[in-house]
């Protein structure tokens, strides 16, 4: 299925860009050019700047895709503030939570203690705020690269494994601050390359210009927020994402942690019939209920293999 959260791929092609292209693969090709020619610049542009903001981080993303998309540097919350977004099992932040999730990434990726010691951490809390409709991942990858840079070390992503960083990476937006990633890119940290050569570095990525088997960028629109059946899904990632772990730093609210009390926010509420309420409430529960027993299983499958370890290694972006 074609992501397609504006409604109109038939009428503009894939998410509006400017050619008007369908075609996967000749949209995965637009794009890594768009991104090949942009990313010097946004380097340099980065490297300007004594404190990486948000509006930075906006600004790369439209260095890099503006050749591809009238909507390049702009948020989900400018571009569809009502609709829910996922990736397989991983549902992202709501549009108005996204910067929010950025800008704690950028708070920790900016302490040089913090970088070092959590470089996955902060690649979490950048993954999970998804701030952009496509060019999520090469745009935090130029961030994330610049942030350790300054914190003098780097990332060998050339000697990393897609599928299995994927994987980390999901399990730490899961569950933020137990370290999933922090341990799988522990053993590709390598001291910092220097400014002049991130650009070439990130460009040595595996699978930078996307899996031509998969639907364009792999995203699915779960639905409006005002759907019972979205906010019982925000209620279980939520659930997840708070439950306790050994991080340090807070981990920072979101718009879905009423529905995670099973409770249906007060400005939904007024919108929602009692049978819309009542079925939120029950999908709440039932949602629930799968995630513990499905925690249950992975512990006991975790010490069925003598403790489990919480990762298979290897991992990419």
């Amino acid at each position: 299925m074609t992501f397609d959260p504006f409604d109109d791929f038939e009428e503009r092609g894939y998410l509006r860009n400017l050619f008007g292209e369908k075609d996967p693969e000749i949209v995965r090709h637009l794009e890594h050019s768009s991104f090949v020619a942009g990313v010097d610049q946004a380097f340099a542009k980065l490297v300007q700047r004594e404190h990486l903001t948000y509006g930075d981080v906006l600004d790369t993303h439209k260095t890099l895709f503006g050749d591809m998309y009238p909507w390049a540097g702009q948020d989900r919350a400018q571009t569809t503030p009502d609709r829910a977004v996922s990736k397989g099992s991983v549902i992202f932040a709501h549009p108005d939570d996204a910067k929010r999730a950025v800008e704690h990434a950028l708070q920790m990726g900016q302490d040089k203690a913090t970088m070092t010691a959590k470089p996955g951490e902060v690649m979490g809390y950048l993954a999970f705020g998804h701030p952009f409709l496509d060019g999520n991942g090469r745009t935090i990858m130029v961030v994330h690269a610049e942030l350790a840079q300054r914190a003098g070390l780097s990332i060998d992503w050339a000697a990393t494994n897609k599928a299995d960083y994927l994987t980390a990476l999901t399990r730490e937006i899961d569950s933020p601050g137990k370290g999933h990633l922090d341990a799988y890119l522990k053993p590709f940290m390598r001291p910092g390359v220097g400014h002049d050569r991130l650009a070439s570095h990130i460009a040595s990525t595996q699978g930078l210009k996307g899996d031509t088997r998969q639907p364009l960028d792999a995203n699915e629109v779960l639905g409006r927020f005002s759907d019972p059946a979205v906010q019982a899904r925000y209620a279980l990632q939520e659930q997840r994402r708070a439950q306790p772990s050994h991080s340090t730093t807070p981990t920072p609210a979101t718009p879905a942690s009423d529905a995670a009390r099973g409770t249906v926010p007060a400005e939904k509420k007024a919108e929602m019939t009692e049978a819309e309420e009542k079925r939120f409430k029950e999908l709440t529960s039932r949602f629930t209920r799968d995630s513990d027993r499905a925690r249950e299983r992975d512990n006991k499958n975790g010490n069925d293999r003598g403790g489990g370890r919480g990762g298979r290694g290897g991992g990419r972006h």
